[in-house]
């Protein structure tokens, strides 16, 4: 699922936009216009209102659409939201909008019945000016909606588009390889740093094996306590118990992480219960010794064929 919903103005910016176009398209007609003065006055008023009408609930109606139907989300979107969104303002606020773009047609209808009615100049420019007045109004009264919905799409941007298939979670503590474990499973090209917490949104690849496609997706930060962990850490946690059918375990003997934090993490894993491949990471820079010892203790995986064998393995028996 997609969530690349376009940025969402001030109202101001609305309100701008609106009023310059009426009055570009009332300077553009008045010129084609052979008639007396009176007349021509309500026709371009008559054309500034139906334009201004047009740009507000055309641009109001476009963010409505732009978000998607929360309440038929799958499991995992649907707490996703929950968790990272306030979802009840949501609601209200895509409400708001939604009066603004049935009220906004109510006071151009009756502005212009008004207009069509009069029969002196002044009157349909004092018409013109509160119809601009009401209009703003009406903009105004959902400034705070508007802002709310931007917030709301900057958390958005970062969900990740996770497919319905067969799913291997990549988790570790950071820094421990998970990244460049991906690139070398899949076609996946993560941005790698070489510093810690460098995970700031869920890196998805693929990998295919005549008809068989696998996704894997590399989770960060340490997955503790949910209430504890940032935003993407909580996404994190989600995609694990959501969407991951296969959960492949990254040891580093070679950072700063003790082996018994590591074990704490592995055994907050297993809490999933879901099966579990152990890798070891980073061999090239560790002591042969060492590493022959841990796999024998651990049964850990260092070699990336024999890793994704047991991948195959875990997709065939799901």
């Amino acid at each position: 699922m997609s969530f690349d919903v376009p940025k969402v103005e001030n109202y101001k910016f609305y309100l701008d936009v609106a009023f310059n176009n009426a009055r570009k398209k009332a300077s553009e007609k008045r010129s084609s216009l052979k008639m007396d003065r009176f007349s021509k006055s309500k026709v371009l008023e008559f054309e500034k209102i139906e334009t201004v009408n047009d740009v507000l609930t055309s641009k109001l109606a476009k963010i409505i659409i732009s978000f998607p139907n929360f309440d038929n989300l799958v499991e995992f979107y649907t707490e996703l939201v929950s968790t990272l969104i306030d979802y009840k303002e949501l609601k209200k606020s895509l409400g708001a909008l939604n009066w603004a773009k049935k009220k906004i047609p109510e006071f151009s209808r009756q502005f212009k019945t008004s207009i069509r009615k009069t029969q002196d100049l002044q009157s349909i420019r004092r018409y013109g000016k509160e119809y601009y007045g009401r209009i703003s109004s009406v903009m105004r009264q959902i400034r705070s909606n508007l802002e709310f919905l931007e917030e709301t799409r900057k958390i958005m941007r970062n969900f990740p588009t996770i497919k319905e298939m067969f799913t291997v979670a990549i988790a570790g503590f950071p820094n421990v390889g998970k990244s460049t474990l991906l690139s070398k499973l899949t076609t996946s090209k993560p941005d790698i740093q070489s510093y810690a917490f460098t995970t700031t949104t869920l890196n998805v690849g693929y990998i295919k094996e005549n008809t068989v496609k696998i996704q894997f997706i590399d989770t960060p930060g340490t997955l503790n306590r949910i209430s504890k962990m940032n935003e993407i850490e909580q996404i994190a946690y989600l995609a694990i118990k959501y969407c991951a059918n296969m959960i492949i375990y990254v040891y580093d003997l070679s950072e700063h992480y003790t082996l018994k934090d590591q074990e704490q993490l592995l055994e907050n894993l297993k809490e999933f219960d879901k099966p579990i491949v152990l890798y070891l990471s980073k061999t090239d820079i560790l002591d042969k010794k060492k590493v022959a010892a841990f796999k024998k203790k651990v049964q850990a995986i260092t070699d990336i064929t024999i890793l994704k064998e047991k991948v195959l393995e875990g997709f065939k028996k799901y």
